[in-house]
């Protein structure tokens, strides 16, 4: 009987063992499809995550993006896009946005072995947190006007709307295929002799930036916008660091840094080359911080043109240091049209080096585009400007500082300090001119600047004209 009881407690033993976890009865399941192994060039998944099949009723199942501490990737090839550069990746593009949207932390790829054209798209939030878009192939736009989609918007080609803490980064290029716009008859110097000719002259700005905020823009180089290459819009809290912005000197209207009633904005260690302004600021800025950039050729970093179709414009505590601008038509320029209201105040140029640059410094409250603008006693009032620090070279064609201010809005508060400039070549051009313009030089200036006057205007326009 011992024998018979010992080999019966040997077989409920091996019993109990074999039923392991199971017999804990009641047990919800929690079950992640694996990722598949391919990975791409950045040792990420090169597919999109899926959700686990369905399981047993009364199962739960987990969300693989929310389920590990590493970002989901959703690879545009995953989703159809072909990259050769011909096919239309659009739809590709679509569907990969909509699901990174969809989940925190969430990255849209564009594979470094690709060039990727899609048509004009809105790229619309509100997205969950930590959405990236990451560009480290080539991505580019149809070629040219004849290839442009006649339903497509000809203003603008990417736009990202209404987004909260979106990253645009990257190792690739965005690529503008601009040159067919820039040669239509109608952009300046396209015309026979020099001249411009009627006809549709609209063209895209390649990235736009709307009505969002908390955004990242670095490391990418953008080439070639049919016109302005990043423009922003209406935002609030923007860095950009690491841009390479390259474009050619002859292209128009290829402002390389774009923005306007946006406020805290950094922009920081980038390079630009392009034919129009290196860097534009519009009416409705503020708090904009701009260090470590490299401008040339094009038209120099610029404020404005503010106040145009007698329109109210306010600028704000924008400061300039660290820069370099070389082969410029412009350097530092601020320029409003007459009939304009508000103000442009609290500007900061600090350690800016300029080299064979054809006007340095530049207030012009002229700003006419075909010089047949009629005069006018409104203007927007600039004040509270600095030049610390200033040096280089000009080109003396023009006269290295130039202050034309309204004859009835005078610019008050420019103040001049350690500013050196010297002929790129030819003899020195000393004659800097000034109209209307009040400030001080606190030290000795090369040219001399004996133009500006001491003090204070003993009268403004009405003062409710210029309230912001």
């Amino acid at each position: 009987m011992a024998i018979l009881r010992s080999l019966f407690c040997v077989w409920m033993l091996v019993t109990l063992l074999s039923l392991g976890p199971q017999s804990s009865l009641g047990r919800s399941h929690f079950h992640k499809k694996q990722k598949s192994t391919p990975k791409n060039g950045k040792g990420h998944s090169s597919v999109s995550p899926v959700n686990s099949p369905a399981n047993a009723p009364g199962t739960t199942t987990t969300d693989p993006c929310n389920s590990s501490s590493d970002p989901c990737i959703f690879d545009v090839r995953s989703f159809g896009a072909v990259g050769d550069g011909s096919t239309d990746d659009t739809e590709a593009f679509r569907s990969a946005w909509k699901e990174a949207c969809s989940v925190e932390s969430g990255t849209l790829l564009v594979p470094s072995d690709g060039v990727f054209m899609i048509t004009s798209t809105i790229f619309s939030g509100p997205c969950q947190p930590g959405l990236v878009f990451q560009v480290d192939g080539v991505l580019m736009p149809p070629n040219g006007p004849d290839c442009w989609p006649e339903s497509d918007s000809k203003l603008q080609w990417l736009v990202f709307y209404r987004l909260d803490g979106m990253t645009l980064r990257g190792e690739g290029t965005i690529e503008g295929n601009g040159e067919e716009w820039w040669n239509l008859p109608c952009k300046p110097h396209r015309g026979p002799n020099g001249s411009t000719l009627p006809g549709p002259c609209s063209s895209p700005a390649l990235i736009r930036f709307f009505m969002s905020r908390n955004l990242t823009v670095r490391d990418l180089c953008i080439e070639n916008s049919p016109q302005f290459h990043v423009k922003f819009d209406g935002c609030e809290g923007v860095h950009i660091e690491g841009l390479t912005i390259n474009s050619p000197a002859l292209s128009p209207n290829t402002d390389g840094i774009h923005v306007e009633n946006t406020k805290s904005v950094a922009i920081y260690n980038s390079m630009i080359s392009n034919g129009d302004d290196c860097i534009s600021i519009g009416p409705g800025c503020s708090d904009v911080d701009i260090e470590n950039i490299t401008c040339g050729p094009g038209h120099g970093i610029s404020i404005g043109s503010l106040g145009i179709h007698n329109s109210q414009a306010c600028v704000s505590n924008v400061s300039v240091r660290n820069a370099v601008i070389r082969h410029s038509d412009n350097g530092l320029r601020i320029k409003t049209w007459q009939g304009g209201m508000g103000t442009v105040s609290s500007i900061s140029f600090d350690t800016v080096y300029l080299e064979n640059v054809r006007n340095c410094i530049i207030i012009d409250q002229y700003y006419c585009l075909d010089k047949k603008c009629r005069n006018q006693t409104s203007a927007v009032y600039v004040s509270d400007v600095s030049y610390t620090n200033i040096k280089g070279t000009y080109d003396v064609r023009s006269a290295p500082i130039h202050f034309a201010c309204s004859d009835t809005v005078p610019c008050t508060n420019i103040t001049m300090s350690e500013v050196e400039l010297l002929p790129y070549e030819g003899e020195l051009v000393d004659d800097p001119f000034c109209w209307n313009a009040y400030g001080v030089t606190q030290t000795l200036t090369i040219p001399p600047i004996s133009c500006l006057q001491d003090g204070q205007p003993q009268n403004l326009q009405d003062s409710s004209n210029y309230n912001c």
